[in-house]
C-alpha cells in the first residue's frame, strides 16, 4: 500500500533499469493490447532476446480497430501471440458499473491471462503501465498489486513520452497513437453496462 492507493511493488517508479528486468526475465507473458505502452514493451523484450508471449483479450469493451492494431503489431515483430474472447458483460461485478468496476474488470482480464499462460508454462506477468500513470486515478492498480502483475516500463521510471520516443526509435507504427479509453469509460457511472449501451458510447465517439 502506497499512500492511499494500494500499488505492488512492480509498480514501484524507477526501481529497476528495463534492461535489467529482462535480463533477470527471460521468459515473460505480457499482458498486449496494441496501444503503445504495451507494443513498445512488447518489441523491447523481443530486442532483448526474450521469450515473449503477446496475450489479447478482446472483450465487449473495445472496438474492433484496437484488436487490429494489436494483431497487426505481433504479427509486424513476428511475436508469439494469442487471442483471448472473454465474455466481460457476462461479469455482473463488472457490468454493474460500480466506482470499482475498473479494478474488477482488470481482475478479470489479468486473470484471464494468468490462466492462459500458466498453461505455457510461463509465471511472469507483465503489462504496460508507465510512470505517467496516476494510481489515484487509476483503480485498476489495485488488481495489478493483487495479481502480481509487473510493470517493467514504471519500474524502469519511463513516462508515456519516453515511451512515444523509444517507440518511435524502434519503427513501431503504435508511437503516436492515442491512448484509448475502453467504451466502458463512456457510458455514465451506475448506468449498466450493456451491449448496446456500449454501442453508443462508440457511437458517440465517432461523431
Amino acid at each position: 500500500m502506497r499512500g492511499d492507493v494500494a500499488t505492488g511493488p512492480g509498480q514501484d517508479v524507477g526501481a529497476e533499469a528495463l534492461e535489467d528486468f529482462f535480463a533477470r526475465t527471460p521468459r515473460l507473458a505480457v499482458a498486449f493490447s496494441g496501444g503503445c505502452d504495451s507494443s513498445y514493451l512488447l518489441a523491447a523484450a523481443l530486442r532483448a532476446g526474450c521469450d515473449a508471449k503477446a496475450y489479447i483479450v478482446r472483450t465487449a469493451f473495445q472496438p474492433a480497430s484496437e484488436m487490429e492494431d494489436a494483431l497487426r503489431l505481433a504479427a509486424e515483430l513476428g511475436a508469439p501471440h494469442e487471442l483471448i474472447d472473454a465474455d466481460v458483460l457476462a461479469r455482473g461485478e463488472v457490468c454493474a458499473n460500480g466506482p470499482d468496476r475498473c479494478y474488477r474488470c482488470k481482475t478479470f482480464i489479468f486473470s484471464t491471462i494468468r490462466a492462459r499462460m500458466a498453461r505455457d508454462g510461463l509465471s511472469v506477468l507483465a503489462d504496460g503501465t508507465n510512470a505517467s500513470d496516476d494510481p489515484a486515478r487509476r483503480p485498476g492498480f489495485r488488481a495489478l498489486a493483487e495479481l502480481q502483475v509487473v510493470s517493467p516500463l514504471r519500474r524502469a521510471g519511463m513516462t508515456k513520452d519516453d515511451v512515444r520516443r523509444a517507440s518511435r526509435s524502434l519503427g513501431l507504427f503504435t508511437a503516436d497513437k492515442p491512448s484509448f479509453s475502453c467504451l466502458a469509460v463512456h457510458v455514465e457511472a451506475g448506468q449498466p453496462l450493456t451491449q448496446e449501451a456500449l454501442a453508443q458510447a462508440a457511437r458517440s465517439l465517432a461523431r
